[in-house]
């Protein structure tokens, strides 16, 4: 399912996101920029440990704030490192709205014309899926019906159904994709 808003095609995708051909890739991160479980293992596991010590060493953040590092053996060029939670591991809403900002501003100092988004904050972090897709979303429309955006492709990339259901329907209903 996709959607184009001005110059800017946003999509939901079905996958693997260490997979994503995109500029940035980005990484539900923790506030010391650890890479354990979830979508930032299967980064350290397919792209290499290099990805995790270069982002140690820019941590710890706050959780909203964002970091770029190399991408290591992905596909992707780059890994924009989200931090959804601090070091109680517990997400929320707010949080996920920070992260998403400041991946999006990261990837437009950059000039980055494409990126992906897991479901942020939707596993280790405890947000519901739902709730995860109506703030990323709603994030990212905001952010491309502004105009002034390098960004040509924004993709979400899920790896569960629940996830993929809840991003597809906030789609429809905030960008009225069909």
């Amino acid at each position: 399912m996709k959607v184009k808003i001005g110059s800017t095609t946003i999509s939901i995708d079905r996958g693997d996101i260490t997979e994503a051909e995109v500029d940035a890739v980005v990484n539900a991160a923790n506030a010391e920029l650890w890479m354990g479980a979830g979508v930032a293992g299967a980064m350290k596991r397919k792209g290499g440990t290099v990805i995790e010590e270069e982002a140690v060493r820019q941590g710890p953040i706050e959780p909203g704030e964002a970091v770029l590092t190399v991408a290591g053996n992905l596909p992707a060029t780059h890994v924009i490192h989200a931090a959804t939670m601090g070091q109680d591991l517990k997400a929320d809403v707010d949080k996920v709205m920070a992260a998403t900002r400041s991946s999006l501003a990261i990837a437009e100092k950059h000039k980055m014309s494409s990126i992906a988004f897991p479901a942020l904050g939707s596993g280790v972090g405890g947000v519901p899926p739902a709730r995860s897709a109506d703030v990323m979303i709603s994030t990212v429309v905001e952010h491309v019906r502004q105009g002034k955006t390098s960004l040509q492709k924004v993709a979400f990339v899920l790896y569960q159904d629940e996830a993929f259901k809840a991003f597809s329907d906030a789609l429809k209903r905030l960008a009225g994709a069909n």
